[in-house]
């Protein structure tokens, strides 16, 4: 369909602003992109929301907030720093949704480290040479059993690192993704640098 012939509709534009958080004027180039289509829409701002966290992801986040989160009944707590360019940003509600919503995320899948860079040699060493060992012993040829592993990695990554980790909240989402389309919103990097999770009995957190 051409897009000099979509009608786009307010009530449109108002779901996919609603879905996503975009900004107005950029859900309704995004319907009109995709001929009215909502969840080609939504992919198009998704796209949009990388190539512009890609091109701020240089820029200093010295700003920020730090979060905290109890769950369980005061059986989990969960505190978390997320940084931005600016105090105003700091104080949007959108920055502050973001930052509960990783204080959150954190306290529901117990990432380990925040991401794929921050994993250490010896703890993927030790990772692909137990999933190596499980595959050998299945009875899988080496080269079988090594492409096997590269898939096990994969998800390893996925299991223990928070911008790998699908969103809880929107599963169809990774936070890495998450935090992108509120990069795009808010017009500023935004980065996760740290955060600590504990449970009560769980003697072996640092």
């Amino acid at each position: 369909m051409s897009t000099s012939t979509v009608n786009i509709t307010a009530a449109q534009v108002k779901e996919l602003r609603d879905t996503t958080g975009a900004p107005m004027m950029d859900c309704k180039k995004a319907l009109t992109e995709a001929g009215g289509d909502l969840e080609k829409a939504i992919v198009v701002l998704r796209k949009k929301g990388a190539a512009t966290a890609q091109k701020k992801a240089a820029r200093v986040t010295s700003e920020g907030s730090v979060a905290q989160y109890i769950h369980a009944g005061g059986k989990i707590g969960v505190l978390v720093e997320v940084n931005c360019e600016s105090d105003f940003v700091a104080r949007t509600d959108d920055f502050k949704e973001l930052v509960h919503d990783i204080a959150m995320h954190i306290a529901a899948s117990d990432p380990k480290f925040v991401r794929k860079e921050d994993v250490k040699a010896e703890d993927f060493a030790r990772e692909k040479e137990i999933y190596l060992a499980q595959a050998v012993a299945s009875g899988k040829p080496q080269n079988i059993a090594e492409k096997m592993v590269e898939g096990k990695m994969a998800k390893f990554y996925e299991e223990v690192c928070l911008y790998e980790q699908p969103f809880v909240k929107e599963n169809t989402i990774t936070v890495d993704q998450l935090i992108k389309t509120k990069i795009a919103k808010l017009g500023e990097n935004i980065s996760v640098s740290r955060f600590a999770r504990f449970k009560v009995g769980d003697a072996d957190q640092a």
